[in-house]
């Protein structure tokens, strides 16, 4: 006996008043619903139903079990259909998890919008630069940057590519001078931003040429911002994502160094459990984090990251 399918078959029986209208109703054999109501009395160790060929009704136990049964079905029904609510307008609480040098520059004043936009929607938005387990931390998406996407079962949306520079600050490069070579930064006091895959080594391509040179330094942070405040207070030079640093270069606060070198690129994923089912409140936030973030230079496809590492 497939319990609820019992139940439902003796809610139909009661409330059409006959087994052979209650299977017509349901689209199976007479049999199989005195089957399963059969089935459902054994079950619970009571007679829930009187019948003779010609007449059935409901017990006392019958009829205290069929109000307790239709309204637990009733529940049943109801949750499905806000469930089902759910996955076509965005509503209840999205809980992100997105980096925080990335959303303060590029992504939180126009959270406000996104939230005017969906009304029904709340928003428990999670700063932090530290790589979260979406599924055992109960995150709907995250927002992750990374030069190496890992295979694996978790959805990985492409939003945008944050190209990167080697810079410093004028007054920098007048005390110890501008490197001419990648292995030049031997001789520079690098500052590391700690939770990137390339902080104790950069790496640089020109002309089929891969130099990888590891940087040392006085200062290493778990902050791109942090590292931007030390290279206008001239205090060294770093390879940092360019939109975290455009303005300081429009307004020569900073100057790029070896720009006659390729560097690393971070690709910024949304990443969220499963392309199956998506909530519609996870469609709302990728689509908004795409508008704000995508780069005409990359479009790519859907890919999987690894779950042990989320």
């Amino acid at each position: 006996m497939e319990h609820l399918t019992a139940l439902r078959v003796f809610r139909n029986v009661v409330h059409l008043g006959s087994f052979a209208r209650a299977a017509r109703q349901l689209q199976v054999s007479p049999a199989a619903v005195s089957k399963n109501v059969s089935e459902l009395e054994s079950h619970l160790g009571v007679r829930l139903l009187n019948r003779t060929t010609r007449r059935m009704s409901l017990t006392e136990a019958g009829t205290l079990y069929y109000e307790q049964v239709c309204r637990i079905l009733d529940d049943l029904d109801e949750a499905g259909r806000s469930l089902a609510c759910m996955q076509v307008r965005a509503s209840g609480v999205l809980r992100v998890s997105a980096p925080m040098s990335l959303t303060l520059t590029r992504l939180s004043a126009a959270i406000p919008a996104f939230l005017q936009a969906y009304p029904e929607l709340s928003l428990d938005l999670h700063l932090e630069d530290r790589r979260v387990d979406i599924i055992q931390e109960g995150f709907d998406v995250a927002i992750r940057g990374t030069d190496h996407l890992e295979d694996s079962t978790l959805v990985a949306r492409p939003l945008t590519v944050l190209p990167h520079v080697l810079c410093g600050s004028p007054a920098y490069f007048q005390r110890y001078g501008m490197p001419d070579t990648p292995d030049s930064l031997l001789n520079h006091n690098c500052l590391r931003f700690t939770l990137s895959g390339h902080a104790d080594e950069w790496t640089f391509h020109r002309n089929g040429q891969t130099v990888r040179v590891p940087v040392r330094g006085r200062y290493q942070v778990n902050s791109s911002l942090a590292v931007r405040d030390a290279l206008r207070a001239g205090f060294g030079l770093s390879l940092v994502p360019r939109t975290y640093v455009e303005e300081d270069l429009a307004q020569g606060r900073l100057r790029t160094a070896l720009n006659d070198w390729a560097m690393v690129d971070t690709y910024i994923y949304a990443v969220y459990p499963s392309r199956r089912h998506v909530a519609a409140k996870v469609r709302a936030f990728v689509d908004f984090a795409i508008g704000e973030l995508q780069s005409d230079a990359y479009r790519g496809p859907v890919l999987t990251m690894d779950k042990s590492s989320s």
